[in-house]
């Protein structure tokens, strides 16, 4: 062993310490000031585009529907029609008359029935002379020469009888249009100034109701005919269709005053009109006494 490697028996030596180093106190720290902090602010972002969405086809659940519909009709008349294939007959009810008798052949010539008189037969008075059918003269009139229903054979052409109408024209073409046939007339007179007359105008038979449509748009024309016909004329008893009326004065400067009454109805394809004039009032009863008159004949 080295000399310096033995171990001392005796205590072991104290070690020094260097004396403690006293350091100058330090100043009192001044506080740190708080940090500023700036205002966050949210980031401004762009709008996002919306993401597109997938459109549903236009008229899907429609037709879907409407095959659903043809498919069920289908199938429940094809159903329907095969259980009424499947079932019996129904036979009918017997007849109230089962056996119907016919002749063999016609019956020989004039064992036939008699054809209707004509009082039954109104096809018989009609086709026949139409002037017949008008009224008779009454009494006290006579023929009125100065008209010029006068100057004829009681047979009035189609355009005079238009010519009577202020709008002759319309009147002529409304007369061919509805299939007008024929036109008798009279005219008469009593006294100096009152004169009458009468037309009975046929239609012919078509589909068009010519009689009818004629009378009824000559009646929406008299006095009355908004308020009711009891303004200042009335029915034609028996008609069914016809009314008079009485219309008002007429004045003019340098004239004497003009009265006028009228009578329209008609009966199967024949319209009676009758016109009374006259410079003197005319009564009711006296318009309505030759309208009944001639609707006897008719």
């Amino acid at each position: 062993m080295e000399p310096k490697d033995t171990i001392s028996d005796g205590p072991a030596p104290e070690v020094e310490h260097p004396a403690e180093v006293e350091h100058p106190a330090e100043p009192d720290a001044v506080p740190a000031a708080a940090p500023v902090v700036a205002p966050v602010t949210a980031p401004v972002t762009a709008p996002m585009a919306a993401a597109p969405v997938a459109k549903r086809p236009r008229g899907r659940t429609t037709l879907l529907i409407a095959a659903a519909a043809v498919l069920g009709i289908a199938g429940g008349t094809a159903v329907g029609y095969d259980v009424q294939a499947a079932r019996a007959p129904t036979p009918l009810p017997a007849l109230a008359q089962p056996d119907l008798a016919y002749p063999s052949k016609a019956l020989p010539s004039g064992e036939g029935p008699d054809p209707l008189p004509a009082s039954q037969d109104h096809r018989v008075r009609t086709d026949g002379d139409l002037r017949k059918l008008i009224v008779d003269r009454p009494a006290g009139w006579s023929e009125d020469g100065n008209s010029v229903l006068s100057f004829g054979t009681g047979w009035l052409d189609v355009d005079a009888y238009a010519r009577s109408f202020e709008e002759e024209g319309s009147m002529y073409e409304y007369f061919l249009q509805a299939g007008i046939r024929r036109v008798a007339s009279a005219a008469w007179k009593r006294g100096q100034h009152r004169t009458a007359e009468t037309y009975l105008v046929q239609f012919g038979s078509t589909t068009f109701q010519g009689a009818k449509d004629y009378a009824e748009a000559q009646l929406r024309y008299m006095p009355g005919a908004e308020t009711g016909v009891d303004y200042n004329g009335g029915v034609i008893k028996g008609s069914g269709n016809g009314r008079y009326c009485v219309y008002d004065i007429n004045r003019k400067p340098g004239h004497l005053p003009y009265y006028h009454a009228r009578a329209t109805m008609y009966r199967g394809d024949i319209v009676a009109d009758i016109h009374l004039y006259d410079t003197a009032p005319i009564s009711k009863k006296d318009i309505r006494t030759l309208a009944e008159r001639q609707l006897e004949r008719l």
